[in-house]
This record gives structure tokens, sequence and C-alpha cells, in this order.
């Protein structure tokens, strides 16, 4: 039987849609790595398609696995560790954040200052946002749609909008619009009608459509929307987390506009991690607030409570946090 003081509390997911929480045991720092006793972790809707349990998930999970959004207090270090020391508060980009605990590499850890004590800061998808933002070239006295408001899109919407672009915001929800306006969007429309959003934004545009669009959902339709937005020699973002399959585009219309298209997410660690920095820089120099997005929060006994609300999103929901 193991000592308490050597164990923790973490979720494992048995199988589509169900969940339990174990005493497991706590885990070590080896050399070069960090552990973490975690304040809290976002949830992440790349969590929703392992937990409706498709056919290549594997169950039951490693415990805190699909957590990847931690932030809290280093407790322990391993051997040759100097960047950073017990008592640091860290967001930490490790994969096993749905425990009290976590280990992962020392790089992969951002110290957070005093002037966020005591904030919430999911850092994977605040660097996600910053890393998409800095791939996607916005320059002040552009015109930016940007499909799809939830966290990232809302993050990005105030991003722009702060670098001097005119945001236009489509989404499918009365509250998000009400989030984009907030986050500085000059115009909002509602995400119904393929055809009328496309005259709308003709309208707005002056029959020139937008200079950028940033397809941040993850489904066929506002990828084929994006495009249609997209003036001729005009850029296309993808931002949108595509994980349900394959993907068609309309290549008479890439084609005859010229577009560019960019792929903005990263795969590369240290790049993720300086996405971590510049979040940091931005929240606490004043120049971004994403407090307002942390709608909903929830214990970890309630995981499976977040996972559903970030999947159904409730009216008023824009972004679940797990807390210990």
């Amino acid at each position: 039987m193991m000592d308490e003081g050597q164990t923790m509390r973490a979720a494992v997911v048995t199988g589509p849609g169900e969940l339990r929480v174990e005493e497991v045991a706590r885990p070590e720092p080896g050399p070069g790595e960090v552990r973490v006793r975690l304040e809290g972790c976002g949830v992440c809707a790349s969590n929703l398609t392992p937990w409706a349990g498709p056919e290549w998930m594997q169950f039951p999970t490693e415990a805190g696995g699909l957590g990847h959004e931690g932030w809290g207090i280093v407790d322990a270090v391993g051997e040759g560790v100097e960047t950073v020391a017990p008592g640091d508060r860290v967001a930490a980009l490790f994969y096993k954040s749905y425990g009290e605990y976590d280990v992962g590499p020392a790089e992969n850890v951002v110290k957070l200052p005093e002037a966020l004590a005591g904030m919430p800061f999911p850092g994977e998808p605040l660097g996600c946002a910053m890393n998409i933002f800095r791939r996607s070239g916005i320059k002040a006295g552009e015109t930016v749609a940007i499909i799809g408001i939830g966290f990232l899109g809302a993050i990005l919407t105030r991003l722009a909008s702060a670098a001097g672009a005119r945001v236009i915001a489509i989404s499918r929800r009365p509250f998000s619009l009400e989030i984009a306006e907030r986050m500085g969007a000059a115009e909002t429309i509602a995400m119904d009608d393929h055809w009328e959003i496309i005259e709308k934004v003709r309208e707005l545009t002056g029959g020139r459509f937008c200079d950028r669009v940033i397809e941040a959902v993850g489904k066929q339709w506002p990828l084929d929307l994006a495009a249609e937005l997209t003036r001729e020699r005009g850029t296309l973002i993808v931002a949108g987390y595509h994980q349900d399959g394959a993907r068609q585009v309309n290549m008479q219309l890439w084609n005859w506009r010229g577009l560019d298209v960019i792929n903005a997410h990263e795969r590369d660690p240290a790049i993720y991690v300086q996405g971590i920095r510049d979040a940091v820089e931005v929240v606490a120099g004043g120049r971004l607030d994403p407090t307002v997005l942390y709608t909903h929060s929830f214990p970890i006994e309630r995981l499976d409570e977040a996972l559903n609300a970030t999947r159904d999103r409730p009216k008023g929901f824009m972004k679940a946090l797990v807390t210990f």
C-alpha cells in the first residue's frame, strides 16, 4: 500500500464518456525534469474526440492523460535543473495534467511573474493563440474575418484588433458575438446562412472581401466559408483543429483568387513554449485579459462535466478549467 504522501488523485478515462478519479503514485522527476503541483488545468476541445471513444482510442488512459493545459507550483526538480526551483509558479506544457501533480522536461515550463499571482494561466492554449497570431501576419489597417469565436477566436479577436486590424467576428452563438465585441470586434455576424454571411461581408468590405480570414472552428463548412470571404491574393489561415476526418477544398476558388494558405498550428515544442512566454508577456503587461473567458470551473472529480460542457457549449460557456 502506498504512503499517502507519495500518492495523488488523477483522472482516468475508462471508456467513451466515462472516467474515474484514482489514487495513484505521485510521479518523480528524472534528470532534467520538473514536478509541478498543479493548481489547475484547462479543458481543450481536442479532448473531445478521444472522450467520444473513436475506434483508434485505447482505454483506460494513463492517469492524468489528455490534460495538457496545466499551471501550478514547482515542488521538485531532477538532477541538472537550474532554470526553475521549488516554489516557482509556472505554466507547464506537460501531457498528464488531469491530476494533482505532473512531470515533464524543465524546458517545457515557463515562470509566471508576480503580476499573474492568483490568476489561472492555462499556458498551452494562450501560447497557441500567440503563435497563430504571429503566423497570421496581421497588420494595422487590414480587414480580418475570424470564423468561430470560442476561446481561441476570442483571443485572436483581441490580438488582431489591438494590432490595428478591423475585425469581423462570425460565430454561431449570440454569447460568442457579445464576447467578440468586448474583445474589440468592429462588426459581428451570426453564423447561420452561408450566402447571407458572404453578402454581408461583401457589403462591409465594399465588395473587396477580407485581407485575412482565420478559420477557428475545425469543421468543413467554416473552412468553405473562410475561402469565400478571402479577397484575391488574400491569406486564409487555418487555426481550427480538424481531427474528425478528411476535408475537401474548392480548389477552383483557391486558384482563381491566388490565396495564400497558412496552417497555423505549431508542432515544435520549443515554439509552443515560446508562445507561452509571449502570452505571459502580453497578459502580465495588461494588453490581454483572458479571465473573462474562463467561464466554468470544475473540481477534478467532475472532469466529465467539464468535458461535456466543452462539447455541448451551454449558454454562457467559453472555457472550462479543472482545479485542484
